[in-house]
């Protein structure tokens, strides 16, 4: 084909448009990692690729063409040309991309036009490109942001707050992870690549809206299993720090709003009523078990026993309530002394404390 299909190279406006992104890199490759607008119909499978990829380190890149063509050609090519053009149909204003922009991005451009008449795009450099893009504007992002912590004890409804405010950043989202003992999802993190390019295109569109001052829940350097970006860490450990301040009872219902009510709807959800209940109280038991040795074997015990009595109260009765012993006690004799620890060590940062209502407005209008 002597055509020349055109080539996208405005990264910030693709991310900030959030413009639809056909993924043709191997199944494996996307896993890895990718982006929160791609959708993924690879050009190869992930078998196919290691074969060409074999073929290719032992003869050269014309023995590893002609393997692929072998591979994909006839019905497999039919099939995922009859893939793209609907993806293409579905979002004429997409573009399309493989690892670095090449002979993958090229094909499938040339099948796409062939079946369509349509000269869809494809990203200069691929997807290095984007990732590369993306990594270098989380370090100019912090270098131009002024960050302000949001903290507060266990359960004071702090991600509550960052959902309230237009200025802020949730990083607890961006990880999928409630950021605690019980903090995990029914469905996995995703990748650390993944949370870094979510992350970055979060900063990409405050700055682009000239929001330059961004509240962050704060954290300990890992969400869960996922990393923040060391840079911004230790900016946000630096930066002033307000505190969400609530009572007892306001934490204790927060608590077991997250760790009962909205946890067992995901896992009911995800595998039924019965099964789900049964996966969500394996969830819940296995989460207090983990932490067993930091609370001494007596006290694990008996937080263990009062967790089962409300797990099985729950079950025969459909009310959380019998939850709020265990979760007072996990509040006030775990969380609580790590956090009076932690805070003791930040005091010269504070710069405001007060009820949720006090904290949105302090922090909507400084």
């Amino acid at each position: 084909m002597n055509m020349e299909l055109p080539q996208v190279n405005d990264f910030r406006e693709l991310f900030l448009k959030g413009t639809p992104l056909l993924d043709v890199r191997a199944p494996m490759e996307f896993q890895a990692g990718a982006f929160p607008n791609a959708t993924n119909i690879p050009l190869l499978s992930d078998e196919e690729r290691h074969l060409i990829g074999i073929r290719y380190k032992e003869q050269g890149q014309d023995a590893a063409i002609e393997l692929g063509r072998e591979l994909i050609d006839g019905q497999p090519k039919a099939e995922r040309t009859a893939q793209w053009q609907a993806f293409v149909r579905q979002h004429p204003e997409g573009v399309l991309y493989c690892f670095r922009g090449g002979m993958r991005s090229r094909i499938s451009q040339e099948w796409i036009y062939e079946a369509t008449g349509i000269a869809y795009p494809r990203v200069e450099g691929g997807y290095k490109a984007l990732r590369n893009f993306l990594l270098e504007e989380i370090d100019q992002s912090i270098t131009e942001i002024q960050p302000t912590v949001l903290g507060g004890r266990t359960g004071a409804g702090k991600t509550i707050a960052i959902h309230r405010l237009q200025n802020s950043i949730d990083l607890e989202g961006l990880a999928w992870h409630r950021g605690s003992a019980f903090g995990g999802h029914v469905t996995p993190q995703p990748s650390q690549i993944d949370f870094e390019n979510r992350l970055s295109i979060e900063l990409i569109r405050h700055r682009a809206a000239g929001r330059f001052r961004l509240v962050f829940e704060d954290e300990s350097k890992a969400v869960g299993s996922r990393h923040i970006p060391p840079a911004l860490y230790e900016h946000m450990a630096c930066s002033p720090l307000v505190i969400l301040d609530v009572s007892l009872q306001e934490r204790i219902d927060n608590s077991i709003d997250e760790y009962v009510t909205s946890a067992l709807e995901e896992y009911q959800a995800m595998y039924g009523e019965d099964q789900g209940f049964q996966k969500w109280a394996a969830y819940a038991t296995h989460s207090l078990s983990r932490i067993s040795k930091r609370l001494g074997g007596e006290r694990y015990r008996e937080m263990n026993a009062k967790l089962q009595h409300a797990i099985g109260h729950l079950e025969r009765t459909g009310n959380p309530e019998a939850h709020q012993e265990w979760i007072s006690q996990l509040l006030t004799d775990y969380y609580d002394p790590m956090y009076d620890y932690q805070t003791s060590k930040k005091k010269d940062r504070i710069i405001f404390s007060g009820n949720m209502k006090e904290v949105i407005e302090y922090l909507t209008n400084s």
